[in-house]
């Protein structure tokens, strides 16, 4: 019966596999029609007798509000030629970032037919961490230099846990991650659970949309980190649970398991060895199970009550 079992189990799992690799096959057929446009480079390039080309054609990047003096005060600026360098010297080549804003193109077209490709421009904005991709129906913008490598010189005022995730191959995710934050509906985040919900709405969707990135990459962990967070969700699941923390409204939770962080704050000695945002982790793994057990489409999913999908999960962490 045992012998039995683990055919069983192995046959679905290479079945899954089939089905998954038929369907990334038709996503490849899909049609992309965009170029990467690099305003860093002709911002880098540029003489003063340019600025009036650049300004027609990048005219959303210039405000009205700030007079010719300003731009043109910053092309000889010593920070903005040493942003220059850096982006040069570590983004001549943009092949990998452009493959994958294509693969992410490719799945939005596939799930949302109407998806129409934006122009795709890249430039730098002082290195404003907490901006460092825009996304609208007709543009996206990637400030490149927030993504030099993790041991950058410009980074070294920044928290390791941040710069960790400032390298190439997180463009697409944080992409993702914007497009995401366009999809996600829920009329309130009041409890933890909310808030893991919402987080884990935005985990699924880069499942569907960049499938081609590791989940350690999805979420912003080391697999160091995404290995504790597999080995440990058991027990970060029961201390939610027995101390009911899923249905607190207290606005120190979200703090402690959702926001970025260096480590996650359960008050315990096992404190330095989580990574932050366990909270978001689980709400993953919840919405998993709900999409797993509850035949939904994935726009439906994304509209979907916190509450709802809780109740409808199934979820139960692996012993």
């Amino acid at each position: 019966m045992k012998q039995l079992l683990v055919f069983g189990l192995l046959f679905a799992l290479i079945f899954g596999c089939k089905n998954e690799d038929a369907l990334e096959s038709e996503i490849a057929k899909v049609k992309t029609d965009f170029i990467v446009e690099r305003f860093d480079l002709a911002f880098a390039n540029a003489k003063p007798q340019d600025l009036t080309n650049l300004k027609n054609t990048f005219p959303f990047l210039f405000s009205k509000r700030i007079p010719d003096s300003i731009w043109l005060e910053q092309m000889v600026d010593t920070f903005q030629l040493e942003l220059n360098s850096a982006v040069k010297l570590k983004h001549s080549d943009i092949s990998e970032i452009e493959s994958d804003v294509r693969n992410l193109f490719k799945h939005l077209k596939f799930y949302e037919p109407t998806f129409q490709e934006p122009r795709v421009i890249t430039l730098t904005n002082f290195v404003k961490y907490r901006n460092k991709v825009a996304v609208t129906d007709s543009i996206v913008l990637v400030a490149l230099d927030n993504y030099l490598g993790a041991d950058h010189e410009f980074y070294a005022n920044i928290p390791q846990y941040i710069v960790d995730n400032m390298t190439t191959s997180q463009v697409v995710v944080d992409l993702a991650t914007a497009y995401s934050e366009q999809r996600i509906f829920q009329l309130q985040k009041k409890t933890l659970l909310d808030e893991m919900i919402y987080f884990g709405k935005q985990l699924y969707f880069k499942d569907i949309m960049i499938p081609f990135k590791s989940d350690a990459e999805k979420i912003g962990y080391s697999e160091t980190q995404l290995g504790f967070a597999r080995a440990n969700e058991e027990m970060i699941w029961t201390h939610f649970v027995e101390n009911e923390m899923l249905f607190d409204t207290d606005n120190d939770l979200p703090a402690r398991f959702i926001a970025d962080a260096p480590f996650s704050k359960f008050y315990l000695e096992i404190d330095n060895e989580t990574p932050g945002r366990l909270g978001q982790y689980i709400g993953w793994q919840i919405v998993r199970a709900y999409m797993k057990n509850n035949d939904v489409p994935l726009n439906k999913m994304m509209q979907t009550e916190a509450s709802e999908i809780f109740n409808k999960s199934n979820y139960k962490p692996p012993k």
